[in-house]
């Protein structure tokens, strides 16, 4: 089961396999007028750092679908080196509290939250297992970009930091205000388009100090085709379902 998907500290076995005041100024000078592009309606001034850009991020894309590649870091112990785990697939959401993750490689996994329930199918061992949405919403990096409505929202849970851009993507570093969590880090990459802020990438350093790492590609902006009937599950015919309190 993956790490960002099955909103679990990893386990061994089974449940392992997956498991600024640096401004950025997203401007595109055009011949020698100097103009800015504007994004998602928000003109970013030079001072501008990257929590206002998550700002926009929040409140311009309530849904979105893109490609996944996940790699999970085990750090060294004692004999053993460090260890990474790399993972392929799609991730779609729609605000607030549907989304999905369905890995493709090396393993075919769902995670899909349809609203109510949190559903996790892993189909080579034929097994489903649920718990009750609210119990995962800010568990994990996924839910979090699908539930978090604004920066004021995320600010009741985390502290936020802005860090310095790197290669076009601007971050934001989260910080649980609550310390015994699975979480100890939470950091945003967005990328800044001429059609909008698009998820880039993200990083969680876990309670057992593990680092998972999203990269997202071919990000779609509040795609049409996407609808509430794209997270409704149903377990199949013939899988054990745990349920989850």
């Amino acid at each position: 089961m993956s790490n960002f998907g099955s909103f679990n500290p990893p386990v061994a076995g089974q449940s392992d396999r997956r498991w600024c005041d640096l401004a950025c100024v997203f401007s595109q000078v055009v011949g020698r007028c100097g103009l800015f592009i504007a994004l998602m309606g928000v003109v970013f001034t030079a001072r501008a750092d990257s929590i206002q850009v998550l700002a926009a991020f929040l409140k311009n894309t309530q849904s979105a679908q893109a490609r996944f590649v996940q790699t999970v870091t085990t750090p060294p112990r004692p004999g053993r080196v460090a260890r990474q785990k790399v993972s392929t697939g799609h991730f779609a959401f729609i605000r607030p509290e549907h989304f999905r993750f369905d890995y493709e490689k090396p393993y075919a996994q769902s995670i899909v939250a349809d609203g109510h329930t949190l559903w996790v199918y892993d189909k080579d061992i034929a097994q489903v297992t649920s718990k009750p949405l609210n119990q995962a919403l800010l568990n994990t990096p996924a839910s979090i970009i699908a539930w978090a409505q604004d920066v004021s929202a995320l600010e009741k849970v985390f502290t936020l930091q802005a860090e310095n851009a790197e290669g076009g993507v601007e971050w934001v570093k989260l910080i649980p205000l609550q310390k015994d969590g699975p979480m100890q880090s939470l950091r945003i990459g967005l990328r800044a388009t001429q059609v909008g802020v698009s998820l880039a990438s993200l990083v969680m350093k876990d309670a057992f100090n593990q680092d998972s790492v999203l990269v997202f590609e071919d990000f779609v902006f509040n795609p049409k085709s996407l609808t509430l009937e794209s997270f409704a599950f149903k377990p199949p015919v013939g899988v054990e379902v745990i349920k989850g309190e």
